[in-house]
């Protein structure tokens, strides 16, 4: 057992002090170029690849929408009360307890811990938070609603693509599954190393605070994770993957957006560093829960 934790964990760490070492030695690495890289082009991708290529019908990917976006719902709605008990600023915090790293560390982890099909569910998960980041955390950052951010996603056109494909059954081109299969490979090791990089230019700040919230953000996910699976009798992958993209901690989007619109960023950086490095000590007992 202890081998297959450390072969799920080691490409995760890898990868994450790949990227830390890199920036602590003072090499050069675009980190805007290497995440627009992988919003805009890879990530959309890898879902085209993935979904077309997964074993499963539309009614099974609506349930697993369906149980995601249920899921985002508790996390909304406990964050919420956290914050208000503690009396900490919503547009600061709110979206960071809430939104977990389902895709910088949870799309590498449903792949390592569950193979192609948990890569595939992982995504219908990831395509929700998404969703959710450019909705309801935009929304919560600015003060306003706008459609406009969420129709700036590009993995949503490429779902939507993969939806009609499955639900037409329409035969890929070869040369379309190939292209999509090959370049949806550069997210996971992207991710992880982007990651890293995004740890070694972030400081800490109110180490008190942080680790509250960041126990917070693992107890809303690990508990939503676990009720919502238990109330839709969910076992197996299905299961798995649900836990632990729910579990994973504070998405590092939420720093780009307290950034851009100017929402203590520093007390946000601190949040999602104490919130990863926490992870990665749990992470053993996360994966030994799930599998």
């Amino acid at each position: 057992m202890f081998s297959e934790l450390f072969s799920i964990i080691a490409p995760v760490l890898f990868g994450v002090t790949v990227g830390y070492g890199w920036t602590k030695l003072g090499k050069p690495f675009d980190s805007q170029f290497a995440t627009s890289l992988v919003f805009n082009i890879a990530t959309p991708l890898l879902v085209f690849a993935v979904l077309t290529e997964l074993q499963i019908d539309l009614s099974q990917f609506w349930e697993i929408a369906f149980i995601s976006l249920t899921a985002l719902i508790g996390f909304i709605a406990l964050a919420f009360i956290v914050l208000r008990v503690t009396k900490l600023p919503l547009t600061t915090y709110w979206p960071s307890v809430t939104m977990p790293n389902s895709g910088n560390m949870g799309l590498p982890l449903c792949f390592l811990a569950f193979g192609q099909e948990g890569l595939g569910i992982g995504i219908i998960v990831y395509t929700l938070i998404s969703m959710g980041q450019f909705t309801f955390s935009v929304a919560v950052s600015t003060g306003r609603f706008s459609l406009k951010e969420l129709a700036r996603i590009p993995l949503i056109y490429t779902a939507a693509a993969a939806l009609i494909v499955l639900a037409l059954d329409i035969e890929v081109p070869k040369w379309i599954a190939s292209t999509s299969r090959i370049y949806g490979q550069l997210v996971i090791p992207l991710m992880l190393i982007a990651l890293g990089t995004s740890l070694a230019s972030l400081k800490v700040t109110s180490l008190p605070r942080s680790f509250g919230l960041t126990l917070a953000r693992l107890a809303i996910g690990l508990g939503v994770g676990i009720i919502v699976t238990e109330f839709f009798d969910l076992d197996g992958v299905v299961r798995g993957v649900i836990i632990l993209q729910s579990a994973m901690p504070a998405a590092v989007f939420n720093y780009m957006l307290a950034l851009r619109y100017d929402n203590a960023p520093p007390e946000v950086a601190g949040l999602i560093i104490t919130s990863t490095l926490f992870s990665f000590i749990t992470l053993p007992a996360l994966l030994l829960f799930v599998l």
